[in-house]
C-alpha cells in the first residue's frame, strides 16, 4: 500500500506536476481543493470544476473544502504581502486539518509550483500549519515544472484562470487605469 499524500489543489494546471511528481515517488496522491480567496464565484466554480475532471481523470477523488469567501475577506488585508500571507495560512491550515483528519501524515501545496508565488511565505505558513495539526509540509519548490504544466493543460483545454484568485489580484491584473476608462 501507497504511503499517501495530502496535495493542496489551488487549481488543475497546477496539479499537474506535483501530482506526476509525487505518484512518479510511490505516493498515493490525495488532492483537497480548498480556495476561500478565488472570487467571483463563477471564477471559484471555473476552477473546481477543472479541479473535479482532472482527479477525475487520474481516477482518484477530490476532496473539497467549504467555500468560505467571506472568512477571507473578513481576515486577509488588501495589501498584496500581508494578504498573501494570510490566504496561505488560511489555505495550508484548513488542509493540514484535513490530513490530521484523514490520518494521513504528508501534505504539501500546489502553490509551489507557480513562480509568481512567494515560496518563503508559503514554506512558513505551511510550516505552521505542519506543526499546529501534527503532520509533516513537504516544501518543495516545484516552480520547474510550471511550463510544462501550462503546456498539458492548454493541449487539454483545462480552464486556465487569468490571476491568483482573490478580488484584489482580479483588480491588479486587469485595472490598468483609474478609473478605468471609457464604458
Amino acid at each position: 500500500m501507497a504511503v499517501k499524500i495530502l496535495i493542496h489543489a489551488c487549481c488543475a494546471p497546477c496539479l499537474i506536476h506535483p501530482y506526476d511528481l509525487f505518484t512518479g515517488r510511490g505516493y498515493e496522491v490525495v488532492p483537497y481543493f480548498y480556495n476561500p480567496n478565488i472570487h467571483p464565484f463563477r471564477e471559484y466554480r471555473e476552477r473546481y470544476f477543472a479541479a473535479l475532471d482532472y482527479a477525475s481523470e487520474k481516477g482518484i477523488k477530490l476532496r473539497a473544502g467549504p467555500y468560505e469567501m467571506e472568512r477571507f475577506l473578513a481576515e486577509a488585508p488588501s495589501p498584496a504581502g500581508e494578504r498573501c500571507e494570510v490566504c496561505y495560512r488560511m489555505r495550508l491550515g484548513r488542509s493540514a486539518a484535513e490530513a490530521r483528519a484523514l490520518g494521513i501524515a504528508r501534505f504539501t501545496t500546489t502553490l509551489l509550483v507557480s513562480p509568481y508565488q512567494d515560496q518563503e511565505k508559503i514554506g512558513r505558513a505551511g510550516r505552521a500549519a505542519a506543526a499546529q495539526h501534527g503532520v509533516e509540509f513537504i516544501f518543495e519548490d516545484m516552480s520547474s515544472g510550471y511550463r510544462e504544466s501550462v503546456r498539458i493543460s492548454r493541449e487539454a483545454g483545462m480552464y486556465r484562470q487569468k490571476y491568483c484568485g482573490c478580488v484584489y489580484s482580479e483588480k491588479e491584473r486587469f485595472q490598468k487605469s483609474d478609473p478605468p476608462g471609457e464604458i
